[in-house]
């Protein structure tokens, strides 16, 4: 067959003949072309540079920093800071015995507790609730973050919102006293998971307003641990014999015994799914003080307080509303063992865990399933 190019009078091939067929135009190459049309009109439109977020120093000492309520300001504990006792009315109770005080974290020089006894939800988050003459531990968190280098935060709250746990113990004192009257567990029980919702979504809401604080200074969310802890149960079904009324512990039985299996775990519960929610790490505190509780051992090896009274005080008008404020938490033995217990927590590494008592009756760290590692 003859060539669709004849010869040109030369002799050589036609010019089209050698020719080969345009290369593919490839994505890069496309990329570059609208780049270069961008690039003039993102000089044109982005008149100053990109907002740099503060944060703290590189060499700035690390901290683990405690929020929330009574179980983790240390109420209970004994040697409260300077102007948390009473003083211009902040009963806040900060123990120097307190859990975040007893971790051992590499890296952490310093532990720094804001929590505050019988603080709520509010409390802790942002805004402009006043609770024992301090403001908002959120905020009080945001100076901290530009100073220090954040490595953990630590919340236990919930249980002064609507379960209101202090009025739940009182409520089962008075039961105790009125022998004839009804069990508090009976009265209380078929409201309790109502109430346990209700607070859910203003832990979660606290636990928000955490993560923002702490991203406004440069922090992202995998940069430090954010964990939120439950509650132990200061009180079971196992009194010592002549314990069971003022000399330690006013409850019934049927009473404590609600209170442990039922209360508390399904307070602990609510939490475990507000951190999966939120997408933080939880600790199960619910079987912690098993057999550890207040009145359940001799003096001395229990990890709560038992009725505690602060007889001086009742003779003082500015004192005597707080003279049992102390009663039922967890005491300095308690807050070391928990510490201990929380320090493990933070270098496992797990998503979520439970400290429970193994076969030398110190806590331990187990798997708990109840937050999915969705990291």
């Amino acid at each position: 067959m003859g060539s669709l190019f004849p010869p040109e009078p030369d002799g050589r091939a036609h010019k089209l003949s050698r020719m080969r067929p345009p290369a593919p135009f490839r994505p890069v190459s496309l990329f570059l072309v609208l780049l270069m049309i961008a690039l003039p009109l993102l000089l044109v439109v982005s008149d100053r540079p990109l907002p740099v977020l503060p944060e703290p120093p590189w060499d700035a000492p690390g901290v683990v920093v405690a929020l929330g309520d009574s179980t983790m300001s240390g109420e209970g504990a004994g040697d409260y800071a300077p102007g948390t006792d009473g003083e211009d009315d902040n009963w806040c109770h900060r123990s120097s015995h307190a859990t975040v005080h007893q971790l051992r974290v590499p890296g952490v020089d310093r532990t720094v507790n804001l929590a505050c006894s019988g603080a709520r939800a509010e409390h802790v988050g942002l805004g402009d609730a006043v609770h024992n003459t301090e403001g908002s531990q959120a905020e009080q968190l945001r100076e901290l973050a530009g100073e220090y280098r954040v490595a953990a935060i630590v919340v236990a709250v919930g249980a002064n919102d609507d379960p209101r746990f202090s009025d739940v113990l009182g409520h089962c004192v008075r039961a105790w006293f009125e022998q004839d009257g009804g069990h508090c567990g009976e009265t209380l029980s078929p409201s309790w998971e109502d109430r346990v919702a209700e607070m859910a979504p203003k832990v979660r809401s606290a636990l928000a307003d955490i993560r923002e604080v702490m991203r406004e200074h440069g922090y992202p969310d995998a940069s430090y641990e954010l964990v939120l802890q439950s509650y132990a149960s200061p009180i079971g079904t196992r009194v010592i014999p002549g314990l069971r009324g003022l000399a330690g512990c006013p409850f019934r039985e049927s009473d404590t015994s609600w209170m442990q299996r039922d209360a508390v775990r399904a307070l602990s519960d609510g939490l475990a799914e507000v951190a999966r929610q939120a997408r933080v790490r939880f600790l199960d505190l619910s079987q912690a003080g098993l057999d550890r509780e207040a009145c359940s051992r001799d003096d001395g090896e229990e990890w709560f307080t038992r009725l505690t009274i602060d007889w001086d005080g009742l003779g003082d008008d500015h004192r005597a509303p707080h003279a049992i404020q102390e009663s039922f938490h967890p005491n300095a033995e308690g807050h070391a063992e928990f510490g201990r217990c929380l320090t493990d927590f933070l270098a496992d590494g797990a998503r979520s865990a439970a400290c429970v008592a193994g076969p030398d009756g110190r806590l331990t760290v187990v798997p708990d399933d109840r937050v999915i590692d969705d990291r």
